[in-house]
């Protein structure tokens, strides 16, 4: 049985072995052990390692061996037992390279063979294994080398011998090269420029989009829209970004992030607080909705107080005033447009918002905690088209008329609810939103969208206050509308 090896004690001077002639192999008794070595259990092995040797010789073989380290020359141990030890040569440690390589010998293996003979020179930790045949064995090394080992034997001899691996280059990690990759590449800050360009881009749009005109198909507008999902664009350059192995759009990228966060990064916060005096919803409703019961029973399940539709068409509002008088006694209803409530309404009238028919009313509340105006709105749609881009003039002039008639209202509470094609950034909105808050912007949980309701993109049915506090808002489960339900509890 082979006798285990030695760890590496790190020790420069291993025992040494008397020198042998290199005329040939020494003689040996019957049992195969040299004639001037006594037969019994094998001796221990000298330790592996990086030792310098004082002289030189051969040997044969047939245990397992390793071997690595320094020096010159050829193996020092004959015989069954493992061919484990320090080379024999005058030799030295070799060249030392920059890198860090997984193994700490320097040299190649001395063969398969117990009797081989290893030298070479070079730069560069390294080690390898060699085989009997001559043929030098692989190593980790680091800088350029060179080295040769002869030797016979049946099974791996463990000769150690001097020389460098066979690797090249300035420093080695696992076989790669230092300075490889990120880390000391120059060229990551070089690559990737029209991505760094790209994540600028983004920024400066979310930056400046008031200032984007909308003269050429209310560009400015339609980006204002959307302007969340502007932050799409992120996770997308990071990709791209990662894949082409640029730290300049890395750092780039920080910059979109930092702003998209500034914008919309608090309505991810939990605004909404318990309490509150009056329960509100808003739905289109559609006017291709063919179940008014069961959105009835939706916006009646909220526990809204005031519930506000949008788009009543004539063939369904009969059914909808059947279905929401089971819960709320008092209603008014202007053109396609109504309000439902549980306390009694007063003062109702027509809001004009420059339009052919009525699309607007205001509704004053009288609840237990004193009264609130209230209005109900549905803008013009918007239209994405190919060659006139985004229109919306009519809808900018009807909401310049909707604020004019609520900066004239005489009561001081003051609740808007409606479909009002248009997000709280659009700039169109100013003459309402400059006076008003929004309910999921103030006390909401996430951007609260609500179209389309199939995958919702953007809040443009809003719920907006003046002089009462939001207390909660949160969206309603879909109806058979093309809109999701939106709520909201505020405090007087």
């Amino acid at each position: 049985m082979a006798q285990a090896y030695r760890p590496d004690t790190g020790n420069d001077s291993p025992e040494a072995e008397p020198s042998r002639p290199r005329s040939g192999p020494p003689a040996t008794t019957g049992s195969g052990l040299p004639a001037d070595r006594p037969a019994g259990p094998c001796p221990p092995l000298a330790a592996p390692g990086r030792h310098p040797s004082t002289s030189q010789g051969s040997g044969s073989g047939h245990g397992p061996g390793d071997s690595s380290g320094g020096g010159f020359g050829g193996g020092s141990r004959s015989g069954s037992c493992p061919g484990k030890g320090p080379g024999l040569g005058n030799g030295f440690p070799s060249a030392f390279g920059s890198g860090d390589g997984p193994r700490s010998g320097s040299g190649s293996r001395s063969g398969n063979g117990g009797s081989g003979f290893a030298a070479g020179n070079g730069g560069g930790f390294g080690s390898g294994p060699g085989d009997g045949s001559g043929n030098a064995g692989p190593g980790d090394g680091s800088g350029p080398g060179s080295g040769s080992t002869s030797g016979s034997g049946s099974r791996p001899g463990s000769g150690s011998g001097s020389g460098s691996g066979s690797g090249s280059g300035s420093g080695s990690r696992f076989g790669r090269p230092v300075g490889g990759g990120w880390r000391g590449d120059p060229r990551v800050w070089r690559r990737g420029m029209f991505l760094a360009a790209l994540a600028v881009l983004v920024a400066l749009v979310m930056i400046f989009h008031a200032q984007i005109p909308n003269t050429v198909g209310n560009l400015g507008s339609l980006t204002e829209t959307f302007l969340p999902w502007f932050g799409l664009a992120i996770p997308l350059l990071l990709v791209l970004a990662l894949l082409r192995r640029s730290a300049l759009a890395l750092v780039a990228l920080l910059l979109p992030v930092g702003v998209w966060l500034n914008l919309f990064g608090g309505l991810y916060t939990d605004k909404s607080t318990s309490g509150g005096d009056l329960t509100v919803a808003t739905h289109n409703v559609n006017a291709e909705n063919n179940d008014p019961a069961g959105t009835a029973r939706v916006l009646a399940g909220s526990g809204a107080d005031v519930v506000a539709l949008e788009e009543i068409a004539g063939d369904n509002l009969a059914a909808f005033k059947q279905a929401m008088g089971a819960t709320y006694q008092y209603h008014a209803v202007e053109g396609t447009v109504g309000v439902w409530s549980k306390y009694p309404l007063s003062d109702t009238r027509r809001v004009d918002i420059r339009l052919g028919w009525a699309r607007a009313l205001r509704a004053t509340v009288a609840t237990p905690k004193g009264e609130v105006a209230v209005y109900v709105a549905h803008m013009p749609s918007v239209r994405v088209k190919l060659k006139a881009g985004f229109t919306a003039n009519q809808r900018d002039k009807s909401a310049d008329a909707l604020g004019e008639a609520i900066a004239r209202e005489p009561l001081r509470r003051v609740v808007l609810l409606g479909d009002l094609n248009g997000t709280m950034n659009d700039r169109a909105l100013n003459g309402v939103t400059a006076q008003m808050r929004s309910t999921q912007g103030a006390a909401g949980d996430g951007f609260g969208f609500s179209w389309p309701a199939a995958f919702p993109m953007a809040r443009i049915d809003q719920i907006m206050v003046r002089n009462v506090e939001p207390m909660s808002s949160w969206a309603l489960p879909r109806t058979m509308s093309d809109h999701l339900p939106v709520a909201a509890r505020v405090k007087f």
